[in-house]
Order: C-alpha cells, then structure tokens, then sequence
C-alpha cells in the first residue's frame, strides 16, 4: 500500500503565479537587447512622431502602431487602448498589434526581405525611464513584425515629459502627453524648425550600451 500526500491548493496556486511571472519576464526585452538588436534609426523621429500624435490625438494607455516605406512615409497606422485587466505580458501585446496591423495593411511574408517597417508609439503616465511594461511592448513588436513580415522599427513613448525614442537617445519636450496635436501640415514645419534634444540620463545610458 502506498500513501502519499496531494498538494495543497495553495502550493499549486503559488507555482501557477510564479510560473506566470517567469513567462512574461521571458516575453520582455531589457534596453541593452533592444540596443543591440539592430533596429533601424528613424531619419526624422520628430516628424514621425508629430505626425502620428496628430493623427491618433493618443491619451495615456493608447498604442499607435504604423507601417512607414523606405522613405519613412506613413503607408498605414491604427491606435487603441490598452485594457487596465491586461497585465504587461508581450505575448498580449504582440497579439493586440498583430490584430491591427492585419487589420490596415497586408503581409510581407512572401518577400525575401521586408520593405516596411513597423513602429510603435505609446502614450504612457511616468516618465522616460524604461519600464517593464516598455519591454513587453518591445517583445511584442518586434514578434509581431516577424509574423506580419515587416522589419522591427522604433519604439517611442510619450508622456507629460515629451517623446523619447528608446535605444536611439534622442526625445523632445513636444509633442507629449499634455499637448494639444498640432494640425499635419504644421507638424512637418515643426519638426523642420525644433531641434531635438537628448533624451536624458535614460538615453545616455542606452547610447553607451549601444556603442559598446
């Protein structure tokens, strides 16, 4: 006769969460990944950047992702908002993205190389120091390009402080979370007669383990 003793419920319940939690740190990106990973510099952030917050008018929670030519043009872009019950994993985030992208523009993924590439705007409270839920969304992005065959572009967050493009170093003070979007043909005007700043202490750090 063999006894033996089940395990609690809570045991079980404990290894579920701790589980989960190792998934989803395994769905993110740190900045030094990102840094590394060969993501192609945006030539005209700022103007990237204004025109998609004139576009979408984005809020705090709300993701804008866009599909730009070789040449930077906008070929297509959809925003939504990110569901608070929605914990930061980059597997539901990668779904939400791919979800819009096949909504507004067709696959790539019978090219031999993408011709188009994906970025990602996210308008988030905070300020421009990494996070975690930063990671997820990179993780996200970067699979679901590789799902929709397009090439993994900038990631950029806005928030009260301005933009700031993670892993490049470079932000500016508009447009942010707090600015009213400028109409489209005055965002090309600004970005043509505002310099862009660095994107402080964060993007320094990112520029050194980039350079390494």
């Amino acid at each position: 006769m063999t006894f033996g003793f089940a395990p609690s419920t809570a045991t079980s319940t404990a290894s579920s969460v701790s589980a989960d939690s190792d998934n989803r740190l395994a769905r993110m990106l740190e900045p030094a990944e990102w840094a590394s990973a060969g993501i192609p510099l945006l030539r005209s952030p700022r103007e990237v950047v204004s025109g998609l917050h004139s576009r979408h008018r984005p809020i705090p929670a709300t993701a804008v992702v866009a599909a730009l030519d070789h040449e930077e043009r906008l070929t297509a872009s959809a925003s939504f908002t990110r569901r608070a019950a929605v914990a930061a994993d980059g597997w539901e985030f990668r779904n939400a993205l791919l979800a819009q992208l096949r909504r507004v523009i067709p696959h790539d993924l019978r090219r031999r190389t993408p011709v188009r590439t994906a970025v990602l705007l996210y308008c988030r409270e905070g300020d421009e120091r990494w996070t975690e839920e930063d990671g997820a969304w990179m993780w996200g992005l970067r699979d679901a390009c590789t799902l929709h065959g397009l090439r993994c572009g900038a990631y950029i967050t806005l928030t009260r402080g301005g933009w700031q493009v993670l892993g490049e170093g470079r932000g500016g003070r508009r447009p942010s979370s707090l600015s009213e979007p400028a109409p489209l043909a005055d965002a090309a005007v600004e970005h043509r007669t505002t310099p862009t700043r660095s994107g402080g202490v964060a993007a320094e750090a990112l520029r050194r383990t980039a350079a390494r």
